[in-house]
């Protein structure tokens, strides 16, 4: 198992990022959770990580920190919720509002979340009930990403974590993208979009 990584961030592509090591580049899934706490290109980075072993693939995720990569572990043990579908739920809700849901057995709003049904949100709502006193706790802070074009590399994050076309492009119009990171506006669009559930 691959505990952690300490390397130089050489990339920044939602939802991935590369971490070279020794002169070995590894690609790393992670959160926007984490992606907003991230450095500038180029500065060192140490990341949490957890690796996934499949068949057909191996897949490494990074978390800022022990709470994020706690939850995510909670998360894939549950039937039916994988690697992606916890990244996306960790973009896309806070680690209090998930939470929240979970206490308030709130399915409608976790099924506002890509690739989370109906079913799945209600097994979501079973199965945490019981490990609700030890989810963690904390928000993510802001990082600029000095993207060149920040509404652009928002898009194409949004895509990747499952949201479709049209959905992202509603979501992004009422952003004001100038002066604002990508970071900045994935925040905001996620947010709206959790607000919009309520």
């Amino acid at each position: 198992m691959i505990g952690s990584v300490r390397g130089k961030l050489t990339l920044k592509q939602p939802p991935s990022l590369i971490v070279e090591v020794a002169g070995i580049g590894y690609e790393v899934q992670s959160p926007m959770s984490t992606f907003y706490q991230l450095p500038d290109t180029g500065a060192d980075l140490f990341l949490y990580t957890h690796l996934i072993v499949r068949e057909d693939a191996r897949e490494l995720y990074g978390f800022a920190s022990l709470n994020e990569r706690a939850l995510f572990r909670a998360l894939i043990r549950i039937s039916g919720v994988g690697g992606r579908m916890a990244l996306s739920i960790l973009s896309g809700m806070s680690a209090e509002d998930f939470a929240a849901c979970i206490q308030r057995n709130d399915s409608g709003t976790l099924i506002k979340i890509p690739g989370v049904g109906k079913k799945t949100a209600e097994r979501l709502i079973v199965e945490m009930k019981d490990r609700i006193g030890e989810l963690p706790a904390g928000g993510a802070s802001r990082t600029e990403s000095g993207a060149a074009d920040a509404q652009q590399e928002a898009y194409s994050a949004l895509i990747a974590l499952g949201y479709r076309a049209p959905e992202v492009a509603r979501m992004l119009q009422d952003i004001e993208s100038a002066d604002r990171s990508a970071e900045d506006i994935i925040r905001l669009a996620l947010q709206a979009q959790t607000a919009e559930s309520r």
